[in-house]
């Protein structure tokens, strides 16, 4: 049972992030990356804010409901430290971005909730 439920966990986070991006593009963002994976990390979306040239690494997050607390809450510490190593790979395989803005921006989606709430630089190095 608990596989299943992983599975479902998964497929539930996919679609969300799936969402996030269509959000992000509708906003005028380029997605350079999903799922971005490096040694020890992950970053859900890549984007790139071309009016701003800036380049976003967000992280998503999804909850059904805030019974247990807003899920921006649930981006710990430890978390952000392993999406904040996992920019600086991406940055040292694309050195025509380094020279961009950055920042690192949290999405956050409730079970009911059409466009995801952006908390813009909710963390840094």
């Amino acid at each position: 049972m608990k596989l299943l439920q992983r599975l479902k966990s998964k497929r539930i986070g996919q679609e969300k992030e799936r969402q996030a991006a269509d959000w992000l593009r509708r906003q005028g963002f380029k997605i350079l990356e999903n799922n971005y994976h490096c040694r020890g990390g992950e970053i859900d979306l890549i984007g790139l804010d071309q009016q701003q040239n800036t380049l976003v690494f967000f992280e998503v997050k999804y909850r059904r409901s805030t019974d247990y607390g807003h899920p921006a809450e649930f981006v710990t510490a430890q978390q952000q430290q392993r999406i904040i190593r996992c920019a600086q790979h991406y940055l040292l395989k694309h050195p025509d971005l380094q020279n961009a803005a950055m920042q690192f921006d949290v999405l956050t989606l409730l079970e009911n909730q059409n466009d995801p709430e952006r908390i813009e630089n909710a963390f840094g190095i």
